[in-house]
């Protein structure tokens, strides 16, 4: 007679638990370890293995946090270990917790020759060994468990300084074990098949039958002779593991996968590390199991890889020959979506696809991005134009709101692009393959009816690690398996074949596909957006001058020093550095990253603006800008200077700022009651509102401190309207303010012949879980704000009708947002803010009026106990904009002042452009280092824009190419306009709405 289903599950739990697994180590043996530890940053190991080692035990400390120590384990196999049932393996455990892979210790494993065998991690510690003695060297790492279970409190961990000097970790043991091979893959069925019943609905026959064979495997397997019974209790799980999966189960292709984040938790120098831990497991694993293929992103993973761990990367560069090992994604990191500039965003494919096809000749056709935070409208005809024709992510299943309605669908973008996409209805991109996942997978499908294959990415990951063979076990007992989807290990672009076929008419998802979780990205972690901002625009400028004193012959084209800018600018963009939600080491290496790309671009520019100008004393100003200023054409340099500043008046209690051209007006605490458009004749600041308002919210979020802002921020607001002092004077009004221990500072300033007023917020920064805000009431009835993102602009309802406007209650925007009325609207500029609110107001009479406001610092708490704290110094404007474009305009021009140096004359434009709506966003010497000119460019506007294109030297040759500077038609890129002109001929292109067009240019001669 059966016992209950209950009490079964419990028996086959524990006899599984207290009763099998304990006989997976037939026998094991302590070797002999000796260590040295590092006294600072990370070592090579031809210099480890020099040092002096001592004689260590399980029980002894060590390693402060962050630190390493090398282990050297040698010994003999004993006689008669070994054989065709047992596997010998060393197991290692440094003192890990039950925390997964890649949160805490990990170690590296070398031959006495310096070649590497394999990472060892917590649910991944055995290394193979065998014949002859052992002799093998562990490079153990310290990483501390930053977060630990919790993403909230402050921690001195994530700082080298604060993290403290005691050792943190335990050795436990470094044994030589032998594994019983049949022990092992008992364990495996019997995992399998209780993560499948634990998903089946308990009146289901196929759950009972799955049931009684585990009862009978428990009767079958002696607890005292597990291993010479472990084959009787392979026997009574045979059948029930044989029947086949029903033809109408979902398709799963599991892919496996370690997203290694280029730093989060731990600074970019871990990431190296864990990068050689990952790739030598995956190889290693490819070794035991012929069908495993491993997909991984970010060129700069293997670039580091190439660079420290050489014999490596030969490795990985011969799987990648076989096809084993994929390269994905295409980008030079997995980087954020929403703030990278879009060249940026370009240069992501450029760099990351070019060290694709040079190092391996391969070039990945899918955008791999799980993680990121949201995803810009924009990204649908940037990957296109980059080669890419399908697209990945995760991330948006945490959505705190609205649930997405798709799992394989068209994802159109700004222009019209559509990228064939897929989101993963598991919603993990770290399974381990258990049936719960799998269950997840085939129950919250969306398609069902229209298509059913999804795609499973496995593998531990974040902190990498990647698959382990308790994976590849489960992929092969569910390969057909009934009651769970059918499975097959195969590659993205595997999927992306049977996707694409089983659904040949996927619906369409129009737009941005916005987060609606970690909103503060937006904002956390100030200094590293502006120096994000700032190296975008300095690339620009040190390409232009050298690209256009190059084709002058003034020069040669320093494309090493501007490489290497790019590869910093481009690394800092991952999406757990840029959006602010790492650790303070990261932090500080990414300052030290920015002000290096200054400090070498810096001197670029200034080289080429000089040979531009030529000899001479005269005032000369340049414009980088792709909207002319001040009799300064785009593009080029006159004569001039700088205007001066329209001093403040006196007037009533207050002061005013005219210059003819707008008049703002200041009331006696300093406040911006009143901005006058003179030429239309009106008012931007709501009735009865202050503009340039600083108002501190209470900011506590639900639970991720540095990613997130939640709604009720809202709930607390303190306005600072007093001031300490306002001083007037020649060159505008300067107004203090305090709160708490942080110090405010405002100065106005108006240029003589400016329409935008123009507003410094210096800001000392004391505040802990507060959010600075900046907030503008506008007498604009606006329904949507337009806000510029890469190659364009979104509009977004300024409503709350439904649930998705209501969720999307901060957002991200680039330079400028934009707010209007049929013939009037006004524009709010930025120089280094991303995170905005904009929404409907009413006045005391009842009139709408739209409030914008920038999100101009936080203070959370974690992982960074001090994020933004000190000084800041954050630029705005303020104007009437009856368009985009003027809103445009002012934010180019707040981006990329004019620069002045001293010389003959002017300088024309290497390139114009006669359309108003066409932007030329780049202009650069060829990848290639052919000498041929690139220029980017693209409609801004959102419509239709015929225009001529000039170029000031003569040319041979001009065609449009996609975005690695290929002709679209000799790689088959559909999606890129081809089109040529030669010598002569005029280059005139019709524009589609924002369309993105890639020029490239061949001198004559």
């Amino acid at each position: 007679m059966h016992d209950t289903t209950a009490q079964t599950e419990k028996r086959v739990e524990r006899f599984v638990r207290e009763r099998v697994a304990p006989a997976l180590e037939r026998r094991h043996r302590a070797l002999d370890v000796t260590a040295w530890e590092v006294p600072d940053e990370p070592v090579p190991f031809a210099e480890a293995v020099r040092q002096e080692f001592t004689p260590v035990a399980p029980g002894t400390p060590w390693s402060k946090p962050w630190g390493t120590t090398w282990f050297h384990v040698t010994g003999e196999i004993p006689a008669g270990w070994g054989g065709p049932e047992v596997a010998l393996e060393l197991v290692v455990d440094l003192g890990f917790s039950a925390r997964q892979p890649g949160f805490q210790a990990e170690g590296l494993v070398h031959r006495p020759d310096g070649t590497v065998v394999k990472g060892v991690e917590p649910l991944n510690a055995a290394v193979p060994v065998g014949p002859g003695p052992v002799d093998l060297y562990i490079e153990a790492a310290a990483n501390p468990d930053v977060g630990g279970h919790r993403f909230y409190l402050p921690t001195p961990l994530g700082d080298k300084r604060t993290a403290g000097s005691e050792p943190i970790y335990t050795l436990r043991r470094i044994d030589l074990v032998e594994r019983d091979l049949t022990v092992d893959a008992l364990l495996r069925d019997c995992w399998t098949l209780t993560g499948l019943l634990g998903e089946l609905d308990r009146s289901l026959p196929r759950r009972a039958e799955i049931l009684r064979a585990l009862e009978r495997m428990c009767d079958a397997v002696d607890p005292d002779r597990v291993a010479g019974t472990a084959a009787a209790g392979r026997a009574a799980l045979a059948d029930v593991l044989a029947s086949p999966a029903h033809p109408s189960a979902h398709r799963v292709v599991a892919v496996g996968h370690a997203h290694i984040d280029s730093a989060w938790l731990w600074p970019t120098r871990e990431t190296i590390r864990k990068c050689a831990r990952t790739f030598s497991n995956v190889l290693a694993l490819m070794d035991e199991y012929p069908d495993f293929v491993f997909a991984c992103s970010s060129a700069q993973q293997y670039a580091w890889v190439k660079e420290h761990y050489p014999q490596l990367f030969e490795r990985i560069r011969q799987r990648v020959a076989e096809g084993r090992f994929v390269p994905a994604g295409g980008m030079w990191v997995e980087s954020d979506t929403n703030l990278p500039g879009g060249e940026a965003l370009a240069r992501q494919f450029v760099h990351g696809k070019g060290f694709f096809l040079r190092e391996f000749g391969f070039e990945p056709d899918e955008v791999w991005l799980p993680d990121s935070f949201g995803y810009t409208a924009a990204l649908p005809q940037i990957a296109r134009a980059a080669g890419a024709n399908s697209f990945l992510t995760q991330k948006i299943s945490w959505n705190d709101t609205n649930r997405m309605p798709h799992h394989t669908f068209w994802w159109e973008g700004i222009d019209g692009t559509r990228i064939f996409t897929h989101f993963p209805p598991a919603d993990t991109y770290n399974s381990d393959l258990s049936g719960a996942d799998l269950a997840r997978a085939q129950r919250q499908y969306a398609e069902k009816g229209l298509s059913n294959v999804s795609l499973l990415p496995f593998g531990f990951g974040d902190g990498g690690g990647g698959p382990t063979r308790e994976m590849m076990e489960a992929a092969a007992r569910t390969r057909s398996l009934e009651g769970s989807p059918a499975l097959e290990v195969g590659t993205p672009r595997h999927f992306f074949d049977l996707a694409k076929a089983s659904h040949p008419a996927p619906a369409t998802w129009s737009g941005e596909m916005y987060l609606e979780l970690h909103r503060g990205t937006y904002t956390s972690q100030a200094r590293t957006k502006q120096g994000n901002r700032r190296g975008e625009h300095l690339l620009r400028e040190a390409e232009l001058w050298q690209a256009t004193a190059a084709w002058r012959g003034l020069g040669s084209y320093p494309y090493e020093e501007l490489d290497a800018a790019w590869r910093t600018v481009l690394l800092q963009q991952f999406h757990d550095i840029l959006p602010g939600s790492s650790i303070a080491w990261v932090y500080q290496d990414a300052e030290r990253g920015y002000a290096a790309v200054a400090a070498a671009l810096e001197p670029l520019i200034d080289a080429a603006m000089r040979a531009l100008a030529g000899a001479g004393e005269a005032p000369v100003l340049f414009n980088a800008a792709p909207v002319a200023a001040v009799g300064v054409p785009a593009l080029g340099a006159a004569p001039g200077t700088v205007p001066a500043a329209t001093a403040a008046v006196a007037e009533g209690s207050g002061w005013v700022l005219d210059n003819g051209v707008v008049r703002a007006s200041f009331d006696a605490a300093g406040l911006l009651v009143s901005f006058v458009d003179l030429h239309a004749g009106r008012e931007l600041v709501a009735e009865g509102e202050a503009a340039a308002l600083l108002q501190v919210c209470r900011d506590l979020p639900n639970q991720w401190d540095a990613w997130d802002v939640d709604a009720h921020y809202r709930r607390h607001i303190t306005e600072l309207r007093a001031a300490d002092a306002v001083e007037a004077g020649d060159d505008g009004l300067v107004v203090r303010r305090s709160f708490g221990e942080s110090a405010f500072t405002q100065r106005f300033r108006l240029a003589e012949g400016a329409r935008e007023l123009d507003i410094e917020t210096r800001v000392d920064w004391r505040e802990r879980e507060k959010l600075l805000k900046l907030a503008f009431p506008l007498a604009v009835h606006a329904d949507r704000a337009a806000s510029e993102i890469q190659f364009g602009h979104v509009q977004r309802p300024t409503h709350t009708n439904t649930s998705w406007d209501a969720a999307r209650f901060e957002t991200a925007a680039h330079r400028w947002v934009h707010v209007g009325e049929p013939d009037f609207g006004a524009a709010v500029a930025n120089d280094s803010t991303y995170g905005h609110d904009i929404t409907r107001r009413w006045g005391a009479d009842g009139s709408v009026f739209t409030l914008v406001r920038q999100s101009l610092l936080r203070a959370p708490r974690f992982p960074d106990p001090h994020a933004d704290q000190g000084e800041q110094v954050l630029r705005s404007a303020l104007r009437a904009a009856p368009t985009v474009l003027a809103a445009l305009d002012t934010g180019y021009r707040l981006n990329l002042p004019l620069r002045a140096v001293t010389g003959g004359g002017p300088v024309a434009p290497l390139v114009t452009v006669s359309s108003p709506a066409v932007v030329v966003e780049a202009v650069k010497l060829a990848e290639d280092r052919s000498g041929d000119l690139v220029v980017r460019l693209y409609e801004a506007r959102g419509g239709r824009a015929r225009t001529r294109i000039e170029v000031s030297e003569p040319f041979a040759r001009a065609w449009t190419t996609d975005l690695l500077e290929r002709d679209p038609a000799e790689v088959g890129n559909t999606a890129v306009r081809s089109a040529s002109w030669a010598a002569g001929e005029p280059v005139q292109i019709t524009f589609r709405p924002f369309e993105i067009v890639t020029l490239r240019v061949r001198r004559a001669g």
